[in-house]
């Protein structure tokens, strides 16, 4: 029994156990939606919090809105985690997660650009079906789509160490959740705390974004393209980082790739 039970821990945490094309593209796809449906919340979220509404006009200060939308989006976020299609993809909806779950060689590498090329794409569709329901309001400031942007006197070489920092800091959490049984299950309410705290805290100052994805939609849909680069690649390299770091001094490795801390099979990690 024993026996048995090792070798079946072992082939759900493989990283290339029942890798075919099929299964691939199911699972981008899976990404794909997912990170609609993210981005089609996060800018209904801002549509209605930040933009013209009873919401934002009984709430006249925008860091108590930035508040308000971390906490919205950080529960959105956690729910598409833990939920179906999230647990059958890992519910990753950030590249920077792909890149980390590659890293920490629980990740097939042919999946990486196809989940990465998924969530770009459903970043992209998320905005522009939000925009088809909530009409030219989300286009117009303040709302731009959802669209994220640093505080005046912010650099690019200031917002991407700030960015890559945060990014490396919830890398390291859910390297280290992940490698503990009994801390997994909590990894969806983690991520979801981390990014709330992100887009309340860092909101005001670099923008708060810690998904490439996150901005992605927003910033095509909106034509603010001035900081695009540096949220796509920042979050990415803090993930390098983090997990360069982690593999270097963890005791124990990664189990999983997939953020609701299970293995393939669904079983709970042990």
């Amino acid at each position: 029994m024993h026996r048995f039970s090792r070798s079946r821990s072992q082939a759900s945490t493989d990283p290339a156990r029942a890798i075919t094309p099929s299964v691939i593209l199911r699972h981008s796809l899976l990404e794909l939606l997912l990170t609609l449906l993210l981005l089609f919340g996060v800018t209904t979220i801002v549509r209605w919090v930040v933009g013209p509404s009873p919401i934002s006009s009984a709430i006249p200060s925008f860091e108590v809105q930035l508040l308000i939308v971390g906490v919205a989006v950080g529960v959105l976020l956690c729910g598409l985690i833990v939920s179906p299609l999230g647990r059958v993809s890992g519910g990753h909806i950030n590249p920077a997660i792909t890149l980390t779950m590659w890293r920490f060689r629980v990740f097939p590498g042919v999946s990486v650009v196809p989940y990465i090329l998924a969530q770009l794409a459903g970043s992209l569709l998320g905005v522009l079906a939000a925009r088809a329901v909530w009409g030219p309001v989300t286009d117009n400031p303040p709302v731009s789509d959802a669209s994220l942007s640093p505080a005046p006197g912010w650099s690019s070489w200031a917002v991407f160490p700030a960015e890559a920092a945060s990014m490396a800091v919830i890398v390291l959490l859910v390297g280290w959740f992940l490698s503990v049984p009994r801390l997994a299950p909590l990894m969806p309410a983690v991520i979801g705390l981390l990014v709330g705290l992100g887009i309340a805290l860092l909101g005001p100052i670099t923008g708060g974004c810690i998904n490439p994805a996150r901005q992605f939609g927003p910033a095509l849909v909106s034509g603010h393209l001035g900081f695009l680069w540096v949220y796509l690649l920042a979050p990415m390299a803090g993930a390098l980082l983090a997990t360069a770091l982690h593999r270097r001094l963890a005791r124990q490795p990664v189990l999983t790739h997939r953020l609701c801390g299970t293995h393939a099979d669904g079983s709970p990690l042990r």
